[in-house]
């Protein structure tokens, strides 16, 4: 079961970056938009999705109030993608983990300069 669970979760990621490309008609999802890791829940009715946006803390908000109110319609879109029997709801959480990696390679970037100096 877990492998399922894990497959199912590498599916729906790349599905939804495959629609966020291919369908997104709103102008809020422009930019940098990366879905960074899936959870899906045991029972399959609820997956967390983890969203890496690139931009200003408003930039992110904005991005991710618009994948909340598509969050319907990508549902619908991986159910008739996917052919699942029960397709996952969706929760969008922000994800920093892309940005704080960034920061701390420009921080040890910055002590290698300084000890080689």
């Amino acid at each position: 079961m877990a492998y399922r669970i894990a497959r199912l979760n590498s599916l729906i990621r790349e599905e939804l970056s495959e629609l966020l490309l291919r369908e997104a008609k709103d102008p809020r999802l422009s930019g940098l938009i990366s879905f960074t890791h899936v959870e899906v829940a045991a029972d399959i009715k609820h997956a967390k999705v983890y969203v890496s946006v690139l931009g200003e803390k408003e930039e992110k908000e904005k991005v991710l109030k618009s994948l909340i109110s598509a969050a319907g319609f990508l549902r619908s879109e991986l159910a008739k993608n996917l052919r699942l029997r029960h397709t996952p709801d969706l929760d969008f959480i922000l994800d920093d983990s892309i940005e704080t990696g960034a920061r701390i390679l420009e921080l040890l970037d910055k002590v290698k300069h300084t000890v080689t100096e």
